[in-house]
């Protein structure tokens, strides 16, 4: 006879807290930067490591729980912001300088990635769409910056930074419906349907 009296099956926790988190925190405080508040050595080391490593891990915890959704954007989102660190210091530093055009074509091709997720998101549930057409809409916004007039840059630079305030108090929105659920046993905020 086994001398187990019941079998208790391993309860995981939802990466996705920690990735919306991550996510939500280092996309405010980059905006902080881009709106004039703060220099870039809080973006530099929040984003290495909670909006690139901690958030990539949430992916592949996402993985494990078979979500592909959650597994592509987080540890796509969280190489993002390793590599966009990487770029912003070795430029600092005078290795693989990045010029203002290649930063450019490289956020219009994050760009292009976001709106695949956007499509998705759209059949996931409400918020999930709301966050992904913010974040749409500041990568474009941020394209804009990138190649109008030099004299225009800053505006529309600022225009993205609001912007994605929003975005990222929306992520953690959905930090909150995922914690609340849980802690309450209720959807105290709540996703709202699919929009498509």
């Amino acid at each position: 006879m086994s001398t187990y009296s019941t079998y208790k099956p391993i309860i995981l926790g939802n990466p996705a807290v920690v990735g919306l988190g991550g996510f939500g925190l280092t996309t405010l405080v980059l905006q902080f930067h881009n709106v004039g508040w703060i220099e870039m050595g809080p973006v530099i080391w929040l984003g290495l490591v909670f909006g690139g490593i901690a958030q990539f891990i949430a992916g592949l915890q996402e993985r494990a729980s078979g979500n592909n959704f959650g597994y592509c954007a987080f540890t796509a989102y969280g190489s993002f912001w390793i590599s966009l660190v990487l770029m912003l210091m070795g430029s600092k530093l005078g290795f693989f300088v990045v010029t203002p055009h290649e930063m450019g074509l490289y956020l219009v091709a994050w760009t292009l990635f976001t709106a695949i997720l956007w499509f998705a998101a759209l059949r996931i549930n409400g918020a999930l769409a709301a966050l992904f057409s913010l974040l749409l809409l500041g990568f474009i916004l941020l394209d804009i910056a990138h190649f109008v007039p030099p004299e225009h840059t800053r505006f529309w630079t600022t225009v993205a930074g609001y912007e994605l305030m929003i975005c990222a108090l929306h992520a953690w929105y959905l930090m909150a419906h995922h914690i609340y659920k849980d802690a309450f046993q209720r959807d105290v905020l709540p996703a709202g349907k699919a929009w498509i």
